[in-house]
């Protein structure tokens, strides 16, 4: 078994994890170049059934491509993951034995430099996964108040220079509309002292990060998601989460903590009496991280983390 193509960050680890066997039904919920999804179709086939979902419709029909050959074991949705609900019943599936969510920002994105994900790349700001998203990059940038701007950069992209960068951009669209990434990431590097740009990553990758979570919404509903994707597992089925910062990671971390141990009685209580059973177990007590070989191959791949859960 080897990935054709872009190899998927934590590849062989989450193949591995999820236990894969002929015949099971498996959800990717971010389908992207179809690294994990191909790797999927090898080991449940010939008679198992792959969901496949993505926001990107480029994702989509490229998969569409990939996977032709396997007629109708494989299930493609323009959607976003979290609708895993209504997604499985207008596919008319009750439940499903695994499931892969590898969030944030797929390389495909990345390396499509007009998209505007990349700081790397000069394009408009745009910044979408959904083509069809109303909420763009150049709105958060321009529309939003100087105040909002510095609370999402602040929260979503854990930057200590939030309120500055916020400062700077809200000076800059004064003079004329920031239309560009390269724009952006100009002001961003004014904005930080040149001290504190010697030192981390590129000066504008957190900004970035923050305002990507925005438009795309990457946060709102994680948590409920992860529980919906719980409820739909069969008994011993496995969720795998890939995260990509820790804002993702903390949610997912604390959902499975919580779905893990739901018991709501006070700490003194001799026994429960809340009633609220454990629904999964925690196989990965803690994340499984790249090795050193794929980060040498894929520095993208270093801030990547596994969690992984069963349900009971």
């Amino acid at each position: 078994m080897s990935p054709r193509g872009h190899v998927p960050v934590l590849y062989y680890e989450t193949l591995e994890m999820l236990d894969l066997k002929n015949g099971e039904v498996i959800v990717d919920g971010t389908l992207g170049g179809g690294g994990h999804a191909n790797g999927i179709l090898e080991q449940i086939a010939p008679d198992g059934r792959l969901v496949g979902i993505d926001r990107d419709a480029a994702a989509i029909d490229r998969c569409a491509q990939r996977f032709s050959a396997y007629g109708d074991k494989v299930a493609l949705v323009h959607s976003n993951f979290k609708r895993i609900k209504p997604i499985l019943n207008d596919l008319g599936i009750d439940k499903i034995d695994g499931a892969v969510l590898d969030l944030g920002v797929s390389s495909f994105q990345l390396d499509e430099g007009e998209r505007g994900f990349s700081y790397n790349a000069d394009a408009p700001l745009d910044m979408r996964m959904d083509r069809e998203n109303p909420l763009s990059a150049y709105e958060v940038v321009n529309e939003y108040s100087e105040s909002d701007l510095g609370r999402i950069i602040r929260e979503y992209g854990e930057e200590r220079w939030a309120a500055r960068i916020a400062q700077f951009i809200a000076e800059e669209r004064k003079k004329k509309k920031i239309e560009t990434t390269q724009e952006l990431t100009e002001i961003i590097k004014k904005a930080i002292p040149a001290a504190a740009r010697r030192d981390g990553p590129h000066p504008a990758k957190r900004t970035f990060q923050a305002v990507r979570i925005e438009v795309n919404a990457e946060l709102t509903g994680l948590k409920e998601a992860l529980e919906d994707y719980v409820s739909v597992l069969r008994s011993g089925g496995r969720l795998a989460v890939i995260t990509f910062h820790s804002l993702e990671d903390r949610i997912v971390k604390q959902t499975f903590k919580r779905l893990f141990d739901p018991c709501e009685c006070p700490k003194d209580f001799p026994v429960c009496v809340c009633g609220k059973v454990s629904q999964i177990k925690i196989i990965t007590r803690k994340p499984i991280l790249p090795e050193a070989e794929e980060l040498a191959e894929n520095p993208r791949a270093r801030s990547a983390k596994l969690r992984v859960a069963e349900k009971r």
